[in-house]
Formats: C-alpha cells, sequence, structure tokens
C-alpha cells in the first residue's frame, strides 16, 4: 500500500508546475521537518554548514549534476560489462 502512495506521489511531484510544487512544500515541508529531526540534530546542520562554506569559497570545487549522472551511467555501464563477460566465461558449464 506504501509503495502505491510513494509511487502516485513521486509521480505526482515530478509533472507538477512550479506553484503546485510551492503549495506542496508549504504545506507538508514543516510536518516532513518536523518528524524527521534532521533540521535539528546540530552535528548534521553544521556538517552541511561546513560543506556549503567550503563549497561557495571555492575551497571544495563540487559536481555539477550532469557530472553525478555521467559518472553513474559510466560505473552502470562498467558493472554490466564484466556481468556480460563473466556469463559469457560460464556458458560452456
Amino acid at each position: 500500500m506504501s509503495a502505491a502512495i510513494r509511487n502516485k506521489l513521486y509521480d505526482y511531484i515530478r509533472v507538477a508546475d512550479d506553484k503546485k510544487l510551492h503549495a506542496f512544500i508549504t504545506c507538508w515541508m514543516p510536518k516532513i521537518d518536523k518528524n524527521s529531526g534532521m533540521g535539528q540534530d546540530k552535528n548534521i546542520v553544521k556538517e552541511l554548514d561546513s560543506r556549503y562554506e567550503a563549497l561557495q569559497s571555492g575551497k571544495e570545487k563540487g559536481v555539477t549534476a550532469e557530472q553525478v549522472v555521467a559518472s553513474i551511467d559510466k560505473k552502470r555501464k562498467k558493472r554490466h560489462e564484466r556481468q556480460n563477460l563473466c556469463d559469457r566465461r560460464h556458458s560452456w558449464v
């Protein structure tokens, strides 16, 4: 049941326009934040602030979303190539 709800929510967020997303976030984020405890853990907040400052100051380079996706695609391709090679080696068994 909860998987179906998650899928519906994901689909809604994926296609919603900016106005609807803003309304959704305004309504639900305070409840989500309160329940998640993320904003209450001072160590997490301190770490995130530190990383943000390093990125803004140029101390850390950071990566773009496109670079992350390209890296993931490259690793997936490599893994599939290894799997195919392994399958071919054992096809005689």
